[in-house]
């Protein structure tokens, strides 16, 4: 039956035998082709990890001495040692696994934050805390990995560990040359100079041919020191690496070998103070199809074939493929269009520019805040820089956003993949606050397109705007485009107008529409009550708000917003703000995503649960005009 199934806790992990270990990782590689490729996942990086996550449970007292997973994506490993490989048909599901670490599930979770480059800092404060608490030489590991290593928080934390050399952080860079797509600045530069040095080969086989020529007591002399090879190795090259920070570092270790890592790994655990270990490994390691498909080694899949790799579900072209064409397009008539990427240039669908336009891309790493800031000087200098990210990652840029672009009045457009509810990834990975906090920037005009055809003209007018812009939409394919039956001279679409009125007692719905939910909209206002005149409009440009917004409010007897952004400080209740503001006493409700971090589970079943989808639109609407009539009445 195999060794994983005897493995419910690290505790078990231990008492294996060195070639159990080399049987387990084997088994769960196995394990980590077949359950991904069912449930889809992030198949690439924990394939790359199998030996690494294992050593360190091997070596480490998991939870004592703490595992922080940067991203945590790549915590596939750590979750089947930590007694929950029974659970894997669940995850990403609804009610089961977290594709990230998460503290409701296992003690071993520390934290359950899948942005990157926030693990060192963790670990930093969590030292300390165990040093006041009478335990400094309590270790934290921290498993980061290289692409991480381009964001400044890295930086910021790696300044506050040095600082503290009574302090025990463990910090294993697992140096893949890649962070989701290949790994972009002078870290991962200096990373790749020390896989290529030889200076410890020299001093190695200088050694060796001494050592031999002294019989067999030379060559067991040998030995022994080969088999602490990583600790020598740290003797010929910290000065490369962290010259001025003061912390210890050893490597490169081949990420693959169960006996190099558990050797470096102890000698890491015992060692007082700060200390690097860098971890050279494979993603994608043992699929064939993952090690060889070059945009990103299958850092991420849908269900696939587990032979193969190929896709079991074609998909239809989605947002990011017309936003893709889009700006391709605009590049060619336009010579000052510039586009930024934080490493994930094919995700964000910048690779055809890039490929198109070299010289006029620029991949900054993994560091969004940064990348908003050089957009502003970009900007500054004459050109019209397009950021492309994933909604949740322009969190991580909101200060410069607001000071470094708006405050400047900066022309920089921010097109935001994967906006609203998304679904599996779970909290961190939802966009449902980009509107809040772009709309918060005063100056700042937010586009959401409700399909395709939409996507492509609001782009087109967005980058033709002297003045910040971004447009957001959503993760997957796209819906059927929705024609408008009208455009106001304002630029609002009206999609249904005066649907249902039979008599004049009709109540008078006014329903703004913003972005993707438009289908789910119309599909809810269809076959309302008689006794409503419904009326749905899309502003397509969500905000500020549209003065023609505050007319039709001016006549209608209620108002619904629907957005899959978050409720509070969302466009409906900017709406809200602007009625009051114009003394307009229509009463409007607001239905969009409430104030709690999304769980892991399908788009459809997260608009379903908030009330998002047709149905629970439709009740809404149902409910709302009833209780409205009720107070007539009174």
């Amino acid at each position: 039956m195999g060794i994983l199934h005897t493995i419910s806790s690290p505790a078990d992990l231990k008492a294996l035998q060195p070639q159990q270990l080399e049987e387990l990782c084997g088994e769960i590689r196995q394990m980590l082709i077949e359950k991904v490729s069912a449930s889809g996942g992030h198949l690439g990086p924990n394939l790359g990890v199998v030996e690494l996550t294992t050593a360190l449970h091997y070596v480490f007292d998991s939870p004592r001495e703490p595992l922080i997973f940067d991203t945590s994506h790549q915590s596939y490993v750590h979750k089947i040692l930590t007694g929950r490989a029974g659970q894997f048909d669940t995850l990403r599901k609804k009610g089961g696994l977290s594709g990230y670490t998460s503290r409701a599930e296992s003690e071993h979770d520390w934290t359950e934050s899948s942005h990157a480059s926030a693990a060192l800092s963790y670990a930093d404060g969590m030292s300390k805390a165990f040093a006041l608490g009478g335990e400094p030489h309590r270790n934290v590991v921290a498993i980061v990995g290289d692409g991480a290593m381009t964001g400044g928080m890295c930086w910021e934390s790696l300044n506050n560990i040095a600082a503290g050399r009574d302090r025990n952080v463990v910090i294993i860079v697992n140096d893949n040359g890649r962070s989701y797509s290949p790994t972009i600045g002078g870290f991962a530069d200096a990373l790749a100079d020390l896989r290529m040095l030889r200076t410890y080969d020299r001093v190695m086989e200088q050694g060796k041919t001494t050592l031999k020529s002294l019989g067999w007591v030379g060559e067991r002399t040998f030995e022994a020191l080969h088999a602490f090879k990583e600790g020598v190795k740290s003797q010929v090259l910290p000065d490369q690496m962290f010259p001025e920070l003061g912390i210890k570092y050893v490597g490169p270790v081949n990420g693959h070998n169960l006996k190099a890592l558990t050797n470096v790994l102890r000698y890491a655990q015992e060692y007082e103070g700060p200390i690097i270990v860098h971890v050279v490994t494979e993603k994608g390691r043992g699929f064939a199809p993952a090690a060889t498909e070059s945009p990103d080694l299958m850092h991420s899949t849908g269900a696939i074939d587990p032979v193969t790799g190929q896709a079991l579900t074609a998909s239809r072209p989605g947002w990011t493929e017309v936003f893709a064409r889009e700006l391709v397009a605009a590049g060619a008539v336009r010579d000052d269009l510039v586009a930024i990427t934080a490493a994930m240039a094919g995700p964000t669908g910048l690779q055809p520019f890039a490929e198109r336009f070299p010289a006029r891309f620029f991949d900054v790493g993994i560091a969004e805040a940064h990348a908003v800031t050089s957009a502003a000087g970009l900007a500054l200098a004459g050109l019209h820089p397009v950021v492309a990210l994933y909604s949740t990652f322009l969190n991580r840029g909101f200060d410069q956003l607001l000071m470094d672009v708006g405050l400047l009045g900066c022309p920089v457009t921010f097109v935001l993949d994967r906006s609203g509810v998304t679904g599996s990834d779970g909290a961190s990975h939802n966009g449902v606050w980009d509107m809040v906090i772009t709309s918060l920037v005063p100056g700042l005009k937010l586009a959401a397109p409700r399909d395709g055809a939409q996507l492509g003209e609001l782009f087109r007018e967005a980058i033709a705007i002297d003045a910040p812009t971004a447009v957001r939409f959503p993760k997957g394919d796209r819906p059927e485009d929705i024609p408008a039956l009208r455009r106001t001279p304002g630029g609002v679409d009206v999609l249904v107008e005066n649907e249902g009125a039979r008599d004049d007692d009709a109540v008078n719905l006014v329903v703004v529409s913003i972005g993707a939910l438009a289908g789910n909209v119309l599909q809810a206002v269809d076959g309302l009550d008689s006794g409503i005149a419904v009326t749905v409009v899309d502003p397509r440009w969500a905000a500020p708000v549209n003065p023609e917004l505050l007319e039709l409010a001016s006549s209608a007897d209620l108002v619904v917003t629907v957005e899959d952004g978050l409720v509070r400080g969302g466009i409906g209740s900017q709406l809200s703000e602007a009625l009051n503001a114009a003394e307009i006493d229509t009463p409007v409700r607001n239905l969009a995503f409430p104030d709690v971090y999304p769980d892991h589970e399908s788009r459809s079943e997260l608009l379903a649960d908030v009330g998002l989808d047709a149905e629970g639109i439709r009740g809404a609407l149902t409910g709302w005009v009833a209780a409205l009539a009720d107070r007539d009445e009174d």
